[in-house]
């Protein structure tokens, strides 16, 4: 198994051709490049102050080559249709004991088959998941409730969480999307988006994991999988089948101080994780997979959300891997809730038709305050994209990029003031962005097709673009203009190849331009603790 998993090498023109939406793209990981940049950044985790103590049973050892087995598992499931259940492992005879991060711990445990669930991947468990959660929420005022979903493959709806709660899923647990829409209730559309997403004029599928109105609330597990099964949906998009708007594998509405953590995410019908109108988010370690030509399947998109934290995330994706979004044209404007404070650290994405980090489209209610550092991006159509478009008004700025590493790119950075399409025909015309105070540094780029395409509004320019200390490497076949830059304007320091006239060169020894905020944010300062669940039998 570990000879497959060293002998694969993909590169873009493999990726375009051999992943069709039949297969799952974590075939993608056996890239070289991408494999060991994945496997010293997993074995890091345990190093990073933000990570508790994991006192395991297990030695520090068993751990690391249990985590290589586990990518090789993911690795080989591109053959399948599906995330089969791993074997289930115990501890001990007696039952088990695990420990775990999570920024609460609760009083009051429970497992999904108290309830009545059964792991046997054909009998609906939505009934079962429902009444855990709403028998353990009579416990939020007394310290808090767990509900474990032990080994096992859990045919589940969508079900709604509570507050002080933490959903577990123990590493052999696999959550399957059912794919009756009988078990997707239909919610209105978003206040800040007017419409869904796909097109509809009506209402969305609420999300598999949804929660609204929510404080205190902990989703996460020992990498155990939630598989979206959303090939269906997929096919029925592309068809234009759908009256509604496809589901997400996890939303959180009007919320506070939510922890996603430690989960992998597989074929999810459109945006994985979408936290919005929310605060103090942390998405930490999750590993999201979806076929590269699948439509629509963001990794994490924070919408309109403050204080929000996204670190060690490793993400193959048909879209962007991450997506910063605030509202989309006059109803984001309306709304008038920003994303900001949001720090990206330590990503790791393969995105051949889509952004590594998108700021926008969708972006009316404005981002501000945007940190983002140790980047690794392979095989990925822009390492950072700004998308807006007249109507859009809202504005994007204080963005901050620096330590971010691409290899095989299409464009290192792509600004465009004309892309997408509109909510409706109501969108107020005059309605401009605000582009400015854009800060790209310390980044290396190989095998490039461009370097950057930084396309403003005409009578509207993108201002206060700074680039410095920045290496790329084009291919061999790459455009005769390394840059097209129109309605911009900034400064560049130290930049090879050499930038447009409208990036102002200030030559090379200035290169402390575009410097990074030292100062922290408040949501640096969310700790996680300690956790734990004994279970003498499942």
């Amino acid at each position: 198994m570990i000879s497959i998993y060293f002998a694969l090498q993909i590169k873009l023109k493999t990726i375009e051709n051999k992943y069709s939406t039949q297969q799952t793209a974590d075939s993608i990981y056996t890239h070289t490049s991408f494999r060991k940049k994945l496997n010293y950044r997993r074995q890091s985790l345990n190093n990073h102050h933000f990570f508790c103590t994991m006192r395991r049973r297990t030695s520090m050892n068993t751990q690391l080559s249990e985590m290589l087995m586990a990518v090789v598992f993911v690795v080989l499931l591109a053959t399948t249709k599906g995330v089969e259940s791993r074997k289930a492992r115990r501890e001990n005879a007696g039952g088990e004991y695990f420990e775990y991060c999570a920024i609460s711990c609760r009083a009051k445990s429970a497992s999904l088959t108290d309830y009545g669930g059964v792991g046997d991947g054909t009998t609906s468990n939505t009934k079962a998941f429902q009444e855990a959660i709403t028998h353990l929420s009579q416990y939020e005022s007394e310290g808090g409730s767990q509900l474990v979903v032990p080994p096992g493959k859990w045919l589940t709806g969508s079900f709604n969480l509570t507050s002080h709660f933490t959903l577990y899923l123990h590493k052999d647990a696999v959550l399957l999307a059912s794919q009756d829409e009988s078990e997707w209730p239909v919610i209105e559309p978003l206040p800040s988006y007017g419409r869904g997403r796909d097109n509809t004029d009506g209402g969305r599928f609420i999300s598999l994991i949804f929660g609204t109105n929510l404080t205190d609330v902990v989703i996460t597990g020992d990498n155990g999988t939630i598989d979206g099964q959303g090939e269906v949906w997929w096919q029925k998009f592309k068809k234009g089948q759908l009256n509604y708007t496809r589901p997400y594998l996890i939303e959180i509405m009007y919320s506070e101080k939510i922890q996603i953590s430690n989960l992998t995410l597989v074929n999810s019908p459109s945006w994985n994780v979408h936290p919005i109108y929310s605060s103090n988010v942390l998405v930490q370690g999750i590993t999201i997979l979806a076929p590269v030509t699948s439509p629509n399947t963001d990794g994490i998109n924070p919408d309109s959300c403050t204080n929000t934290r996204i670190e060690d995330c490793y993400i193959v994706s048909g879209d962007d891997c991450i997506a910063v979004k605030s509202g989309w044209d006059e109803y984001g404007i309306a709304f008038g809730m920003p994303t900001k404070q949001l720090v990206i650290r330590r990503l790791t994405c393969i995105s051949p038709f889509s952004a590594v980090i998108a700021l926008g489209s969708e972006m009316s209610g404005g981002i501000q305050d945007v940190r983002a550092e140790d980047i690794f991006a392979i095989d990925s159509e822009s390492g950072v994209r700004i998308k807006t478009a007249v109507g859009r008004g809202g504005f994007v700025k204080d963005i901050y990029v620096r330590g971010m590493t691409m290899k095989t790119m299409k464009w290192a950075f792509w600004m465009t003031g004309n892309y997408g399409s509109h909510a409706d025909n109501g969108y107020d015309p005059n309605a401009l962005p605000v582009i400015q105070n854009i800060n790209y540094h310390d980044m290396v780029a190989e095998n490039v097709t461009m370097a950057a395409k930084l396309e403003g509004i005409p009578g509207d320019p993108f201002t206060g673009i700074c680039i410095s200390n920045v290496t790329i490497t084009l291919a061999k076949k790459a455009k005769k203009l390394p840059w097209n830059c129109t309605d911009i304007a900034g400064i560049s320091s130290g930049v090879v190849p050499q930038p447009c006239q409208a990036l102002a060169d200030q030559g090379p020894g200035n290169v402390t331009a575009c410097n990074f905020p030292e100062e922290s944010l408040p949501i640096d300062n969310v700790q996680v603790q300690v956790c734990s669940y004994r279970r003498e039998h499942w």
